[in-house]
């Protein structure tokens, strides 16, 4: 019985923290979809590819099951060389997110076929033995920890943040005003050490 409700709990998360993380895209231009906002390039376009690929290969070939679309073995040159972090200029948003859908669609198909328990292997895990449950847990992490990410890149490009609320309601003075609190409060903190 917790089996089964730990599963759907689990399931419940994912599904709930993808919806997040493509509502960071909504109502942005290609281009603000597909900057770099960061010194290594992190984009939005380019998490939403990067889980992809990372459900795909967590549910399927971690569970020996063939994977909706070929991927590169794991331990390939063009699985570490980070292509799967930003979308190439051929490639285009539509594919990307037709992808992801394409991927939840083989989670969640996974998910409903084998049991909590499930056993699987991760090869490049330092305790490679895994069951569904462990899959899922990762994957709920991973998601969110990406989601957190299209949270902050987000709010740098038009202020949006949370569930589409522009600043909470406050005007740039306030927040400046806060910023420069928060300022104040590290310059100082940092003088006293």
């Amino acid at each position: 019985m917790i089996d089964d409700f730990a599963k759907e709990y689990l399931h419940d998360s994912l599904r709930w923290v993808r919806e997040g993380l493509l509502s960071k895209l909504d109502g942005l231009s290609e281009y603000d979809v597909r900057r770099p906002l960061t010194a290594t390039g992190t984009n939005l376009l380019g998490l939403v590819k990067h889980l992809s690929v990372t459900e795909a290969r967590y549910f399927g070939e971690v569970f020996d099951r063939p994977s909706p679309w070929p991927l590169p073995r794991w331990d390939s040159d063009d699985a570490w060389s980070g292509a799967d972090m930003w979308a190439a200029e051929h490639q285009t948003r539509a594919e990307i997110l037709d992808r992801y859908q394409l991927a939840q669609k083989f989670t969640d198909a996974t998910v409903e076929a084998l049991s909590i328990d499930a056993a699987g292997h991760v090869p490049w895990w330092p305790r490679p033995d895994v069951k569904l449950f462990n899959i899922m847990v990762h994957l709920v992490a991973e998601t969110n920890r990406h989601a957190g990410h299209a949270d902050i890149l987000r709010e740098q490009l038009d202020g949006v943040v949370g569930s589409g609320k522009v600043l909470h309601g406050e005007d740039a003075a306030y927040w400046a005003g806060r910023r420069a609190t928060i300022e104040q409060a590290a310059r100082t903190a940092s003088n006293n050490q």
